[in-house]
């Protein structure tokens, strides 16, 4: 009985030392603290999902650097594209005079001007600006629509019933007739190449997809603003500012999170890059929601809801 015991003393203190050496060995090879997840970006520093949250900043100082309520410029010529719009019947204008129950000065010079120079958009005006650049998005021929995810899966998923086809009921047409017909934008190869390359690259907080597949109102509205910007020489540091610009008036709670989350680590929002805070790690669905889980309630923040709708 002692040998019996004597024995299972010495294979416990064997697995014990193994134990030991393979523990040590991990803290080694990986030295941060256990139960911290780390989220690696291609070409940056890691990032700390969970990383402190409380930076002293309430919501409305948050906002005011995300999305101002005086609002945002987006530079690029509109000029008479609401007009093309129209005649291409990607816009009803008596379905969108009923919409918004008439339409203010600054939508008239966005659907029957000719010399509008930039895109403002603040918190009133970007679900007007989304269904605007939705329909020129859907209309355009494009890369996107005619090489991308939506046309690929066609045969399984057809094309109007996505959110940004079947839910388009704005226009003269219906949004399967409409769906890349129309060279609205004089895009080269290279600029349809550039806006597709950056389009894969630009998630939203509503999806887990990016611009490329544009399967909702907010992705096809992206799409058409790359593509002008890019038919007027925008660089491709400009089209992903252009991007983050927008995504933060239309899902102002989640980029205001992403604020605070990079306050947190003493990163100031005019400091982050648009590029990478578009990726599927903070800007897709999934993102997002990991974000706001490590954030947690930010103090001043309002109870809201958003759709893909018109």
């Amino acid at each position: 009985m002692n040998r019996r015991i004597s024995t299972a003393l010495v294979v416990l203190s064997v697995l014990i030392g193994i134990w030991g050496f393979l523990y040590g060995l991990s803290r080694r090879l990986e030295p941060d603290p256990l139960g911290q997840q780390i989220y690696p970006l291609p070409g940056s520093t890691r990032v700390l999902i969970d990383a402190p949250t409380d930076a002293g900043l309430r919501y409305d100082q948050l906002a005011q650097q995300v999305a101002p309520r005086s609002g945002t410029v987006i530079a690029v010529q509109w000029g008479d594209m609401g007009q093309k719009l129209i005649a291409a019947g990607a816009i009803d204008l008596d379905k969108f005079e009923a919409r918004y129950d008439g339409l203010n000065e600054e939508q008239q010079a966005a659907l029957l001007g000719d010399s509008l120079a930039e895109i403002m958009v603040t918190p009133e005006s970007i679900r007007f600006w989304t269904n605007v650049l939705w329909s020129l998005g859907l209309t355009q021929e494009s890369k996107a629509l005619t090489e991308g995810p939506m046309k690929q899966n066609e045969a399984w998923t057809p094309l109007g019933s996505y959110a940004s086809t079947g839910g388009w009921t704005l226009g003269a047409q219906p949004a399967t007739a409409l769906y890349n017909s129309v060279r609205l934008i004089d895009l080269t190869p290279e600029q349809d190449d550039l806006v597709y390359r950056v389009a894969e690259h630009v998630f939203r907080p509503c999806c887990g997809n990016h611009t490329a597949f544009p399967d909702c109102n907010h992705g096809m509205a992206v799409l058409g603003l790359l593509e002008l910007m890019a038919s007027q020489g925008a660089t491709e540091d400009e089209l992903y500012q252009a991007a983050l610009t927008f995504n933060a008036y239309a899902f102002s709670d989640s980029y205001i999170v992403l604020a605070a989350y990079f306050a947190a680590q003493d990163i100031p929002w005019s400091e982050v890059s648009a590029r990478e805070v578009l990726g599927p790690e903070y800007s897709s669905l999934q993102g997002a929601q990991r974000i706001a889980a490590a954030v947690g309630p930010i103090p001043g923040a309002p109870e809201r809801g958003g759709s893909c709708g018109a």
